[in-house]
């Protein structure tokens, strides 16, 4: 199925093509697949949270009740994800603050100025999550809130004017590879911290991800069949073990949670948890509903100004190899420029309006749920959209946005380690595409991974060495460099572009879309709506000419796109054929499924209805 030559019967555009199910079993379906979307992004956000309100001082004003900063992170997440799914990089795509917005937030709310003993001012970061830090919550909480702000604008600057889209378009599979491998492997002090609360618990949500999508993903069920069209046969039930190999075990865990607690049973660090979850012993009771507005500005200073630039830097990173890995993980084409941008711009309006509702965290494209997509290959939009508006209703509800506070702390951690481990395959299969046995790959890739490993760690124990005199600057530098995802990446990128290598060295195609998708361009994927594309009636002037492709550019898609339609044949499907769940990537040129006729049961591609 990858790189099939022969196109299924009746089969549209090369990527949004879909033999649709029932009505109502297409919208069970999306839903259910949108609650697990959820799911993923509950356990982000919980995290997200959890790690950054106890590194704020301890001072009066207190800050807002976790259960309102979640409404607002949810409602600012849920617009971003409608705008990045209809008019941004048109990837099912859900938003979550990221955890690169995490380490430059810990950094600036934590921050103390202490003199040295040539009395210059240095930023020091706190030594742990839960570290009591003298000052104002609610004053620090604004600051970072205005460096969410500053980040939206950066992000917006960065899309406009498109140098995602030329970074994302010089990024080969030696920058790719590493990158993706440490966006994964950055997530495991977290998954561990969360873990630690019931590690039984959490295995026991590996345990059945792993046998739901793996072992029996090939399973049907038979509640939702095909209908019998003229003169063929009905069709198989949607996999749904695999489908919903995410959500299935997290209601599972959830419920044997719950009748363990009633029953008294012990299961969970009670102390522990308590300890360092703000909200577990919160007798506050938030309004049911209630509009997801601070009713204070956000607060800019050059403190803000110099980790919010440091913000909108690392989760661009982030944000770009996560719009490579939904498409490799979607076995749809790479995606071509203007889509990154319109991306990054989506995403920095989302950042924009969480910041001004006076959120911790914006908004980037959700590496879990990419991961946690690939996993079940799922890749509807619909279900996005039904998750962005599930998140936008429970934004205006602080009440039902607390209820996810309730969901165990090894629950979030289990999804992190399913999740996260795609992200970490994913880069490791990107080094099939290039020479590894070559020194000056072999060098490349693990300076870069141990850099990005090394650097964070030195810099956590001793902050103090990082000191020019002034604390904006300490603390921009502080926050990039103990970001590892941006860390690879700059490395991987120098060292990729400056260091003389040949194309079959370095793993760039020789031919247009040989391999790795690269024919980003020549599929419909990332178009904008047919309505936006018609109002628009140039796309020469800027910033128009970084959002949309040029005349000369459309042209020679609909040549590739006639000369290549075998390319885009895989990014058709988005559940693989029976017997192929623990397939997600394959290599190129094997010749394994190329001369097969697509099976009527590889069904569920990309739904563009709503």
């Amino acid at each position: 199925m990858n790189g099939g030559r022969r196109r299924a019967t009746g089969a549209g555009s090369p990527a949004l093509t879909a033999r649709s199910p029932p009505k109502m079993c297409s919208r069970v379906l999306s839903c259910c697949l949108g609650l697990q979307h959820l799911a993923v992004q509950a356990s982000l956000l919980c995290a997200f949270h959890l790690l950054l309100l106890p590194a704020l001082p301890e001072g009066q004003p207190r800050a807002p009740a976790a259960s309102e900063l979640l409404a607002r992170s949810l409602f600012a997440c849920g617009v971003s994800a409608l705008l990045q799914t209809s008019l941004g990089s048109r990837l099912p795509l859900v938003q979550i603050p990221s955890f690169e917005y995490l380490v430059p937030a810990v950094v600036l709310s934590s921050h103390l100025s202490r003199a040295d003993r040539n009395g210059t001012a240095v930023a020091i970061a706190c030594p742990a999550p839960h570290c009591a830090v003298t000052g104002s919550q609610a004053a620090s909480l604004q600051e970072v809130s205005g460096a969410v702000v500053v980040s939206g604008l950066t992000q917006l600057a960065l899309g406009m004017s498109g140098v995602c889209g030329w970074a994302a378009r010089r990024c080969g599979p030696m920058v790719l590879a590493p990158s993706l491998s440490i966006i994964g492997l950055s997530a495991y002090k977290e998954a561990a911290f969360l873990c630690s609360a019931s590690w039984g618990v959490a295995l026991l949500l590996m345990l059945l991800t792993i046998t739901f999508s793996q072992h029996l993903g090939s399973c049907r069920l038979p509640f939702c069949a095909r209908p019998r069209a003229p003169g063929g046969s009905v069709e198989p039930a949607v996999p749904t073990l695999r489908t919903l190999s995410v959500l299935l075990p997290f209601a599972a865990v959830c419920i044997v949670c719950a009748i363990l607690q009633h029953l008294r049973v012990p299961w969970d660090s009670l102390d522990a948890a308590a300890a360092r979850f703000p909200w577990a012993n919160s007798t506050f009771h938030p309004p049911w509903l209630q509009l997801p507005y601070s009713g204070e500005w956000p607060l800019l200073t050059p403190r803000a100004l110099a980790v919010g630039i440091a913000m909108a830097v690392g989760c661009s990173v982030n944000s770009a190899g996560c719009y490579v890995l939904c498409g490799r993980l979607l076995r749809a084409p790479r995606p071509p420029q203007h889509a990154c941008n319109r991306g990054l711009c989506a995403e920095g309006l989302g950042s924009l309006l969480a910041g001004l509702l006076g959120a911790a965290g914006g908004t980037a494209a959700s590496i879990a749920n990419t991961c946690a997509g690939g996993l079940t290959q799922d890749g509807s939009r619909l279900s996005v959209q039904v998750s962005a508006l599930a998140c936008v209703a429970l934004g205006m509800s602080p009440r039902l946005a607390g209820l996810l506070t309730r969901i165990p702390l090894a629950v979030h951690g289990g999804v992190l380690c399913v999740t996260y481990a795609v992200a970490v395959g994913t880069g490791i299969s990107y080094f099939q595409h290039a020479d590894i046995d070559s020194g000056r790959n072999i060098f490349i890739v693990g300076f870069t991974m141990f850099m990005a490993l090394l650097v964070p760690r030195w810099l956590g124990a001793a902050p103090a060495h990082l000191a020019t005199g002034w604390v904006p600057l300490d603390l921009l530098f502080l926050s990039l460099l103990t970001v590892p995802v941006f860390l690879t990446g700059f490395l991987s990128f120098f060292l990729e572009n400056t260091v003389s290598g040949t194309p079959e060295e370095r793993g760039l195609p020789q031919k247009a879309g040989a391999g790795d998708g690269e024919r980003g361009e020549a599929s419909p994927v990332y178009a904008l709506p047919a309505g936006l594309s018609r109002l628009l009636p140039s796309c020469k002037a800027f910033p128009c000419c970084f959002l949309c492709p040029g005349h000369e550019e459309e042209e020679e898609e609909e040549k590739e796109e006639e000369d290549g339609e075998d390319g885009c044949r895989a990014a058709e499907e988005g559940v693989v054929a029976a017997g192929e769940g623990t397939r997600l990537l394959l290599k190129p040129g094997t010749g394994e499924a190329q001369d097969r006729e697509p099976s009527q049961a590889e069904t569920l591609a990309w739904h563009t209805g709503a």
